[in-house]
């Protein structure tokens, strides 16, 4: 085992983990970040995206099951549970979507919503044909896309009026107390059958 400190959606874990364990199973199965899926584990659908600190701090999207949680130590994460403010507003990506209608079934949108949050940060104004190349890592099998572009080009205009920045507001002080939207599971309350167990 290795010992990892995460901070995740302003919450800071330390655990032990297996080296081998990928950061969208650790989110999921030890610290109840459900809203982060898994897709199809080989980091071709984009739904297990979330955003992830570089080395200078910066908030990159990375596709959690291409990642080992220990390659996370020391980082901070962002899930979609930990987007929207601490008095549970959503961030304008995420309230773009909802009103564009640009979710079907739902299940890439957590991490169609985190790769477009990476790319406004990068590109305050993308073009429609900058959108299409920002998010194609990120499959949608429901939608034809034509929603998921109009809700990222009207969060662009919400974010440039208003926002300034894509950036995700700073976690709630009451981050990680069962009242607030970014708080996961407790660990006590994570069923045993999802903790991953070693193979004898």
């Amino acid at each position: 085992m290795t010992r990892v400190s995460i901070k995740v959606d302003g919450v800071e874990y330390e655990d032990d983990v297996e080296p081998r364990t990928l950061l969208v199973h650790h989110l999921r199965e030890r610290l109840g970040k459900v809203g982060t899926v898994v897709g199809c584990d080989t980091s071709n659908c984009g739904a297990c995206t979330v955003l992830m600190s570089d080395a200078d701090g910066r908030q990159r999207s990375v596709k959690s099951c291409a990642v080992l949680a220990v390659q996370a130590n020391d980082r901070e994460i962002i899930t979609i549970e930990g987007l929207s403010g601490p008095d549970r507003t959503l961030h304008p990506v995420q309230r773009a979507f909802h009103q564009a209608h640009a979710l079907q079934c739902g299940f890439c949108t957590p991490g169609m919503i985190m790769a477009a949050v990476d790319l406004l940060e990068e590109n305050a104004d993308p073009t429609e044909e900058e959108i299409r190349e920002g998010l194609e890592g990120n499959l949608c099998r429901c939608t034809g896309y034509q929603n998921i572009v109009r809700a990222v080009r009207e969060a662009s205009a919400e974010i440039r009026e208003i926002h300034g920045t894509a950036e995700p507001a700073p976690p709630s002080p009451l981050a990680g107390e069962d009242e607030t939207p970014d708080s996961g599971l407790k660990r006590d309350n994570v069923p045993d059958e999802t903790i991953p167990q070693p193979v004898p």
